[in-house]
């Protein structure tokens, strides 16, 4: 039988006094969780995201949390000269920025020898390119500080194979292979850089988006037979950013039972 999901864990402390800056923050899934949790850790925090309507409506959400309403920024990761303003802005509202959450990805679904191009290539562009190009801006501006924690969101697809997933897949393994070699790159500047790997988070989007039999499928597999509360991601975001992972970089953690 499925367990149910724990209580919401209460705040530590764990960011007080850091900055942090979270892509894909709004809607309902990771990046809000992230962002959310970052906020309640002590952290003074910007978001990012593709839907301004949805991106303001976060920010007030947040603000509740915090006392006060974060700095937004439009971005497409997917371009550079967004992820540019995005640092811009970092930097003029909140000085310097100690945490960049990478949660920006696209995902589909199509069997390969029915994809086009302009889909792998969309799914790519964002979930891997988008990726690096928000890590390289941040080790540009962490390494020269000789400071700073970089988390990206793979997933477990990265490592084990599942129908229609070709390109997703092929992207979160990219996310992988770039957190392991940029950590090597930052480790000496004092920069860490590490990727939680998630299974299946629950949000509502996800449900209006996937089938009921697949995220059966999918939590079925999971050893407490269920997906993951989107804010139990979050939380192991939140402490490879803190100090309590000081000796880790270049690490791919598994939010869930399947890893290799």
């Amino acid at each position: 039988m499925p367990s149910s999901p724990p209580p919401y864990v209460p705040a530590h402390g764990l960011l007080d006094g850091k900055t942090a800056v979270v892509t894909a923050a709004a809607g309902t899934g990771i990046g809000f969780a992230v962002a959310k949790r970052c906020a309640e850790e002590g952290a003074r925090v910007l978001i990012s995201d593709i839907h301004e309507r949805r991106l303001a409506e976060a920010a007030e959400r947040l603000g509740e949390v915090s006392g006060e309403v974060p700095p937004t920024v439009v971005c497409n990761v997917a371009v550079e000269e967004d992820v540019q303003r995005l640092f811009e802005v970092a930097v003029a509202e909140l000085g310097h920025v100690d945490v960049m959450m990478n949660n920006a990805g696209l995902g589909g679904t199509a069997n390969l020898v029915e994809m086009t191009d302009e889909q792998w290539f969309s799914v790519l562009d964002v979930t891997l390119n988008g990726t690096m190009r928000t890590t390289r801006a941040a080790m540009r501006h962490m390494m020269p500080r000789g400071s700073g924690v970089i988390v990206n969101n793979a997933s477990v697809v990265g490592w084990r194979a599942q129908e229609g997933q070709a390109h997703y897949a092929a992207a979160k393994a990219g996310v992988m292979a770039l957190t392991r070699c940029a950590a090597l790159e930052a480790a000496h500047a004092g920069v860490r850089i590490n990727a939680v790997a998630p299974s299946l988070a629950m949000h509502p989007f996800l449900a209006k988006v996937t089938t009921e039999e697949l995220l059966e499928q999918l939590a079925a597999r999971e050893a407490f037979g269920r997906g993951a509360e989107p804010w139990e991601v979050a939380n192991v975001m939140v402490f490879l950013a803190s100090d309590y992972s000081s000796y880790m970089t270049g690490e791919v953690v598994s939010v869930s039972s399947q890893h290799p």
